[in-house]
């Protein structure tokens, strides 16, 4: 019978550290104490410790693979599995994302590979595969636990959006509560009163984030009550919403939703219910994507510089895996109100 090829963790039990620490060692990251250092590398000689070769298609090397991972919180399968992928493809913040991460990483000879981590056992194969890997990682909802795993485990990842829960990793975000003021002022500096918002799913860190921004700035400005329904950040959805919002509130002349995606069906259920955009009611998106400039009227809309903050996001993990960085850093982004037709 083979002998089975020795693991991480043999070397941590043979060095007397963590799993993580051997992680940390073997990925060449710089802040690890050299004493542990040379315990580790021992340990890996006595063991005969080598990564397997699957793993090694993620190691973090100039000319290999970086692991892009599309997150939630949920433990989904069967089909809400396939329409969970199906939802982030159809997305074109997501295309955006991939594009920003592409345009850094091809002309260093590194590439992206795809990945979803949508259940609890995704999240843990996830992890075996990236064991002495790296990754960008895209989270879909507030309580993911995947951002402090990869912390716990010592394996570089850089974060798109801030973590709800403060974990050692770097990050980009946005301004999303200063891109809701923006939204607000402009509403109300056009002269709507009866305002409405259709936010993103509350789970969602972003989407609490510019609710609050929305309603401080409405209050501020003698406002204390504004309509709300919950949004999935999809064209249906936001449909949804805007009906729902219709029923109990008639004579909105203003809307604020919270991705381009929403303020779409937004405009098409007032289209269908002959309310002129912008005559009648003024709408606002968010982001920026491609579904603003597709919808009609063209959408005023808060500008998400999704591709430079993917772009910097690779940046930050290829700076941590060079050690030109070795401490978790956040960059943080300023929105922009891009005004066209329907506001």
């Amino acid at each position: 019978m083979s002998r089975r090829a020795p693991t991480l963790e043999d070397v941590a039990r043979e060095a007397g550290v963590s799993r993580a620490t051997v992680s940390r060692v073997v990925n060449g990251v710089q802040s690890v104490d050299p004493a542990l250092q040379d315990a580790v590398r021992q340990a890996v000689e006595r063991t005969g410790y080598a990564p397997n070769r699957a793993a090694r298609s993620l190691v973090t090397r100039r000319t290999e693979t970086v692991a892009l991972i599309v997150s939630g919180a949920g433990d989904v399968s069967g089909e809400e599995r396939n329409a969970f992928t199906a939802r982030v493809l159809a997305d074109p913040f997501f295309g955006r994302v991939v594009t920003g991460v592409v345009d850094y990483l091809r002309p260093r000879s590194m590439h992206p590979l795809l990945m979803f981590a949508d259940s609890a056992q995704t999240r843990q194969q996830a992890l075996n595969d990236l064991r002495q890997g790296s990754a960008l990682v895209v989270s879909t909802h507030a309580d993911d636990p995947l951002p402090a795993l990869l912390a716990d485990a010592g394996l570089p990842a850089v974060l798109f959006a801030r973590p709800s829960r403060p974990v050692p990793l770097s990050y980009v975000d946005l301004a999303h509560r200063d891109g809701a003021r923006m939204a607000a002022h402009h509403l109300l500096d056009r002269g709507c009163r009866r305002i409405v918002t259709v936010t993103g799913p509350l789970g969602v860190y972003a989407s609490q984030d510019r609710l609050a921004g929305f309603r401080d700035t409405m209050a501020r400005r003698g406002h204390p009550y504004v309509p709300v329904a919950e949004g999935g950040f999809t064209l249906d959805s936001g449909m949804a919403a805007m009906s729902g919002l219709l029923a109990e509130h008639p004579d909105v002349d203003g809307v604020f939703a919270a991705n381009d995606l929403m303020a779409q069906g937004v405009c098409q259920v007032l289209r269908e219910r002959g309310r002129r955009v912008p005559d009648d009611v003024a709408v606002i998106g968010f982001d920026d994507s491609s579904a603003a400039t597709a919808c009609r009227p063209p959408l005023t809309t808060v500008r998400q510089p999704v591709e430079e903050m993917a772009s910097v996001m690779a940046r930050l993990l290829d700076e941590h895996l060079r050690g030109a960085r070795t401490e978790p850093t956040s960059v943080i982004f300023d929105p922009e109100l891009v005004v066209r037709e329907s506001a």
